[in-house]
């Protein structure tokens, strides 16, 4: 049976700030992408959304981002490659502690928002990135979107990566996603939300919002929990997943809190 990842993008609450509906989401899951503290999250939220992953065996990764916490994260801010590089280690190193003390181990990183969108085309972004979680640990894999250069930057680094695609949101004919910006970045309806991963899956293929079909790769697919009714679009993908016998798990193993 083939397996895929289920990922889903969490933590995203601070203070008296609430979002997504992550004890929902959590059991139709195979993995989680924690927020650092700088788009979203805070220690708090950190720990909390970390035990609870661990709790039923669900992978934990971080999900650092560009230092934007009004904007969520999603506005462009130049970096030289020396400032990314610090930037994901700081993040990944506080989320990575959150692991440790609840007993488990960070298993792999994703990096939000703009940070990922900008590393999917810069190159020297991309290397900066990879750099920053090879340096901090070899065994992490690295996701990143489908065919971007920071999978390739990953590989290049000699991390394990994986090609990350999008229920929800549209793409565009080079295969980079629909920016928020544009009318149609997102698809809010749940049976083309599901033709889509059908068609990345059995046919390697997605259709780019122009028509153009775009050849495609995947190993993991990512559930937002900030859309609303994201709890019910998660378990109907995991009964198209079954239907295509198609298995979900994390792409590396997860050690449960407590467990030797």
């Amino acid at each position: 049976m083939k397996t895929i990842d289920l990922n889903c993008d969490m933590g995203e609450s601070f203070g008296a700030w609430h979002m997504g509906d992550d004890e929902a989401v959590l059991p139709h899951v195979s993995s989680i992408n924690v927020a650092c503290g700088l788009h979203a999250g805070d220690w708090n939220v950190m720990h909390r959304t970390v035990r609870a992953a661990f709790a039923r065996g669900v992978a934990v990764g971080a999900h650092p981002s560009l230092p934007d916490l009004q904007g969520f994260g999603r506005r462009t801010i130049n970096l030289a490659p020396a400032e990314a590089y610090e930037l994901v280690l700081y993040q990944v190193g506080a989320l990575s502690a959150f692991c440790r003390a609840s007993g488990g181990r960070l298993s792999h990183v994703k990096a939000h928002g703009a940070l990922y969108n900008m590393a999917a085309k810069d190159a020297e972004l991309a290397r900066a990135i990879a750099r920053a979680v090879a340096d901090f640990d070899r065994e992490l894999v690295l996701f990143g979107l489908a065919g971007s250069a920071l999978i390739r930057a990953g590989r290049e680094a000699g991390l394990r990566v994986a090609n990350e695609v999008f229920a929800d949101r549209s793409y565009q004919p080079d295969g980079s996603l629909t920016p928020r910006t544009r009318e149609g970045s997102m698809i809010t309806e749940v049976g083309a939300a599901l033709a889509q991963v059908e068609g990345m899956l059995a046919q390697g293929k997605v259709r780019a919002l122009d028509g153009t079909e775009v050849a495609i790769e995947a190993d993991t697919i990512c559930v937002h929990g900030d859309q609303p009714g994201a709890a019910q679009f998660a378990r109907e993908l995991r009964a198209l997943l079954a239907r295509m016998k198609i298995d979900v798990a994390a792409r590396v193993g997860v050690k449960s809190a407590g467990e030797e």
